[in-house]
């Protein structure tokens, strides 16, 4: 995979001197949390302001995903860069990435990916605690945002994986809630229907149990569109909740 710059940002790169690999890799920054030390490497991100502009900086080395296609592995990011862009042509909102490049060095595999920091956004999560205490009209505005967003997700063919509450970001503009998509790696298409459709939305359920069931049949009645089967997907996401439960 050839090196990716996003022409919209590529100016300003070139004017910090960072539209390339070396100087990306190079940069000194403190990273935003601890690095992530699983599938035998390390991963780490880092915030990057470059004056009005600010994005996020992955680093990695042999931080590896296996697949059919790469049995011996690739870099976590490189699938994760691949599913951004294909969000992108698909039209499901989601963060966007700015550069990506990939290294073999000294036998390691390095790759690094830098995306627009979602500044003026908010995940899901940070709502939930004061989810009684928010308006209703909040609360029914964040639901239907969650829920098209669900619905361009799955019609555009696609599974997240991981369509958690962490993973949903929310921006409150012109008295509406657009929502987006961040964390692709997991992402596959859709192979078995609704059986996938619900296995990817249950678990957001499940990291939300502050949601009454009237608060998830408003989010199944924006997801399904009118004259949706509302009742049978309550039924279905209950019965897959309830079997996750009681096998913890």
């Amino acid at each position: 995979m050839t090196d990716f710059i996003a022409e919209a940002d590529r100016a300003l790169l070139e004017r910090r001197g960072l539209a390339g690999y070396d100087a990306l890799w190079a940069l000194e920054l403190d990273a935003v949390d601890e690095p992530n030390v699983e599938r035998g490497g390390w991963s780490s991100v880092y915030r990057l302001d470059l004056g009005d502009a600010a994005f996020y900086l992955k680093r990695q080395s042999d931080h590896l995903t296996r697949s059919l296609r790469h049995p011996f592995g690739e870099p976590t990011f490189a699938r994760e860069f691949r599913n951004i862009q294909r969000y992108r042509r698909l039209g499901i909102p989601a963060l966007e990435a700015v550069y990506f490049g990939a290294r073999r060095v000294r036998g390691e595999q390095r790759a690094l990916l830098l995306t627009r920091a979602l500044d003026g956004w908010t995940e899901l999560d940070r709502y939930l605690p004061d989810w009684p205490r928010l308006e209703p009209a909040r609360r029914q505005a964040i639901l239907r945002a969650c829920g098209e967003l669900a619905r361009r997700l799955h019609g555009a063919g696609q599974m997240h994986g991981c369509f958690y509450p962490k993973h949903i970001f929310l921006r409150e503009r012109d008295g509406a809630i657009e929502a987006r998509l961040i964390d692709l790696e997991k992402t596959r298409p859709l192979l078995f229907g609704w059986r996938d459709r619900v296995k990817d939305l249950e678990p957001l359920l499940r990291r939300a149990p502050v949601w009454q069931e009237a608060d998830v049949r408003l989010m199944l009645a924006a997801y399904l569109g009118e004259g949706g089967d509302v009742d049978g997907w309550w039924q279905r996401l209950s019965r897959r909740r309830r079997d996750k439960e009681t096998r913890r």
